[in-house]
């Protein structure tokens, strides 16, 4: 079952501080953003993996509060977006929030309730899978990557891989998946990665072949990132016309919480999906106009898991009635 989005229209808000007789005092009493895009991925029967997008605030972000049910849990620096969590119960539900801090101690919202159910224990699982093979690392822009690899092998079922960058740990994805868009990258830099399979066991495989690459120069992105398959078509319902929008989520390894609308040029709305967001083909409509002959161009981008936004999509343009 398809669900809509909510449509936020975005805007620009200037803030004067100003002072009578005596120098003024600025207080920062403006909480950061709530975390959205929030996944947790049950690894295994008694660990997850769990992601956010970062958050903005007016000076700085300086850490991020991690709650299971409803008692926090873990206390992060603003750099983490995400954290593995051991000792959990097989079979057992647990719900996650997290919710952001600045120095002035004001806190974010929570972000939207994620659940995971844990998996069943693996009795006497030793074996790991085998290792992934045929690594590919291609550079997306200038601050990501994109991986691709042959799937691994295990008696029971692969259930995550993890994507190591000289030997740490920087993203997972589910056992199902063969792709991960790694972001957060520096521009001109070389990187080396490397994949582990994981079974529900927590056994590891061996590292998989090396794949390294040097991201572009500058600071832009790609088609890599962009939302693809991009169409828009117009449609009439009581005397007012609509822009039906479809596109193809990005592979981020993760669901897109966040995307913009862009229309003639400018930014027309922020679509929020928060922890129900489509993994992959996604739509959109909205109210246009009442006339008819009227001509639009329209594009959409993605953020990303890491907080900063994808390439454009194509831009597509239609007209109302024709």
């Amino acid at each position: 079952m398809h669900r809509t989005p909510t449509a936020v229209l975005t805007a620009a808000a200037l803030l004067l501080l100003a002072g009578c007789g005596g120098e003024a005092e600025a207080r920062d009493d403006r909480p950061p953003t709530a975390p959205r895009g929030l996944t947790v991925h049950a690894g295994s029967a008694t660990s997850v993996h769990v992601m956010w997008n970062k958050s903005t605030d007016d000076t700085a972000v300086t850490r991020y509060e991690l709650f299971r049910g409803g008692k926090r849990i873990k206390t992060l620096p603003a750099a983490t977006y995400m954290v593995d969590l051991t000792g959990l119960t097989p079979q057992q539900t647990y719900t996650f929030t997290v919710r952001a801090l600045d120095a002035a101690g004001n806190t974010s919202p929570h972000s939207a309730k994620v659940s995971v159910t844990m998996r069943p224990p693996a009795p006497r699982d030793t074996e790991p899978p085998t290792a992934p093979a045929k690594l590919v690392a291609k550079a997306s822009g200038a601050r990501a990557a994109t991986l691709s690899w042959a799937a691994a092998k295990d008696d029971q079922a692969v259930t995550s891989y993890d994507i190591y960058q000289r030997g740490s740990r920087i993203h997972s994805v589910d056992g199902r998946t063969t792709t991960a868009l790694v972001t957060g990258l520096r521009p001109g830099t070389d990187y080396t990665f490397t994949v582990r399979a994981r079974d529900a066991a927590d056994n590891s495989s061996p590292d998989s072949g090396s794949a390294s690459l040097k991201t572009a120069a500058g600071s832009g992105g790609s088609e890599e990132t962009a939302p693809g398959g991009f169409k828009v078509e117009t449609r009439k319902d009581d005397d007012a016309y609509y822009l039906d929008l479809s596109w193809d989520a990005p592979r981020t390894g993760g669901d897109i919480a966040e995307y913009e609308i862009h229309l003639n040029g400018r930014q027309a709305t922020t679509l929020q999906w928060g922890a129900a967001a489509p993994a992959g083909r996604a739509k959109h409509s909205f109210f246009i106009t009442r006339e008819e002959g009227q001509t639009h161009r329209v594009k959409i981008r993605a953020k990303l898991p890491d907080g900063n936004w994808g390439a454009f999509s194509e831009e597509r343009t239609v007209t109302t009635g024709g």
